[in-house]
């Protein structure tokens, strides 16, 4: 074999397995079903006002070759309320599961919500939220008035 067919035949080959990659977007999508991957494990609210926004959201790819379905999302209790969509996620595709939280609540945020799906990597995947919210009618003290 020539110099010149060894560099064509290597030419070809890495041509080849580039083609592969750019498939499906360059996203990497791999095989044996669908596969859940979410964004974050956990939402951390820090400190928030009593009565304010206890929203969140996890996004949710389907990292596998098959379309993922969110069978069921439920809350660890009533005052975490998950929202998921059960509409199949395509291979590389997303979709957003809302979170509210009750926050006239005072105290400590330790809350867990059960993603169930037809994921062949998990087909239960836990995520948590996390925070304080804090005590009605408190406010920081710089933004108390002073008489005069």
């Amino acid at each position: 074999m020539t110099t010149l067919n060894k560099f064509l035949l290597a030419s070809l080959i890495g041509l080849s397995s580039l083609a592969t990659m750019a498939q499906a977007g360059g996203k990497p999508v791999g095989g044996s079903g669908p596969m859940i991957q979410l964004d974050k494990e956990v939402h951390d609210y820090g400190t928030i006002p009593n009565g304010g926004n206890g929203t969140c959201e996890f996004t949710v790819t389907n990292i596998g070759d098959q379309p993922l379905i969110l069978t069921n999302c439920k809350g660890s209790c009533g005052c975490t309320v998950p929202k998921c969509d059960t509409e199949p996620i395509k291979p590389g595709g997303k979709s957003v599961i809302n979170v509210k939280y009750d926050t006239k609540r005072p105290g400590p945020i330790n809350k867990s919500v059960t993603i169930s799906s037809n994921a062949t990597n998990a087909p239960e995947k836990i995520v948590r939220i996390k925070g304080t919210v804090e005590a009605a009618g408190a406010a920081p003290a710089e933004m108390e008035a002073t008489p005069e």
